[in-house]
C-alpha cells in the first residue's frame, strides 16, 4: 500500500517526529522519529517502525521486548512536520518498564501538588529494582534470596507478602517512622517479586494509579 507523503515536511536529515498515542486511553506513550522507509514499513506491516538516531538504523518497536504497537491510524499536523500515530499498545511503551515514556513529573500548574524531586525518581527506582529481580530470577546464584523465592514458588511469595504486610501494620501501630520505612521497603520488594511472578511491570501499576487519579473527582479514591 502506497501513501502520499508529499504534504509531509521531513527535516534536513530526512526525519519527522512521530507522537505515539494509546487508542484506548488517549495517553501519549512516546515520541520517536521516522524516515520515509520506516513510515512505509509501518504502513505495510501495520506495526510501528522508527529510525534510531543513535544507532543509525531502522527498528521495529517491540521486536525484542514483545511490547508491540499495532497501528490504527496515522495523522499529520497542520504544518505537516509531525505525525500522530494511534496504536493498540501491547505491554509497556517505555524501555524502563513504564506504561508511557512520559512518566516523570517536572512541573505542575497548581491543579495538584508537584512531587518532590526524590519522588520524581520513584518510577525509575522501581523499574531498576524490578529489572534486578527479573535478572536474579533467572541468573541468581545459590545464595540469591530472589532466586530462592521464585524457586520456592507462588505460595512462598504470597506468604512473604502477607508477612511483610503484617510487619508493616505492627510498625505503624508502634508509631515508628523508621520501622515503617524499613518494613514497607521489605513489603514493596516482595510486591515487586509478586509482580514479576505474573510478568506485570511496575509501569502497568503506575498506569493504573495514574488512570484513577485522572478520573473526574478522583472517584476511586
Amino acid at each position: 500500500m502506497k501513501i502520499d507523503v508529499s504534504k509531509l515536511k521531513f527535516d534536513e536529515k530526512g526525519l519527522i517526529p512521530a507522537v505515539i498515542q494509546d487508542n484506548k486511553t488517549d495517553k501519549v506513550l512516546m515520541l520517536a522519529y521516522m524516515n520515509g522507509e520506516s513510515l512505509a514499513r509501518t504502513v505495510e506491516t501495520g506495526y510501528t517502525w522508527f529510525w534510531s538516531r543513535s544507532r543509525q538504523k531502522l527498528w521495529n518497536k517491540g521486536e525484542t521486548s514483545g511490547n508491540t504497537q499495532k497501528v490504527l491510524s496515522i495523522m499529520y499536523d497542520c504544518d505537516g512536520d509531525t505525525l500522530l500515530i494511534k496504536v493498540d499498545q501491547k505491554g509497556n511503551a517505555c524501555h524502563l518498564g513504564n506504561y508511557s515514556c512520559f512518566s516523570f513529573p517536572l512541573w505542575n500548574s497548581g491543579s495538584g501538588e508537584s512531587l518532590p524531586v526524590a519522588d520524581n525518581k520513584l518510577p525509575l527506582i522501581l523499574s531498576d529494582l524490578y529489572k534486578v529481580i527479573q535478572y536474579k530470577r533467572i541468573n541468581g546464584g545459590e545464595k540469591s534470596y530472589t532466586k530462592y523465592l521464585f524457586s520456592a514458588g507462588q505460595d512462598k511469595i504470597l506468604k512473604k507478602v502477607g508477612e511483610e504486610a503484617a510487619e508493616t501494620i505492627i510498625a505503624s501501630k508502634n508509631n515508628s517512622q523508621e520501622e515503617v520505612i524499613y518494613e514497607m521497603s521489605d513489603l514493596w520488594y516482595h510486591c515487586l517479586v509478586l509482580l514479576a511472578y505474573h510478568n506485570i511491570t511496575p509501569g502497568q501499576m503506575l498506569a493504573e494509579l495514574g488512570g484513577r487519579r485522572s478520573k473526574e473527582n478522583n472517584s476511586k479514591y
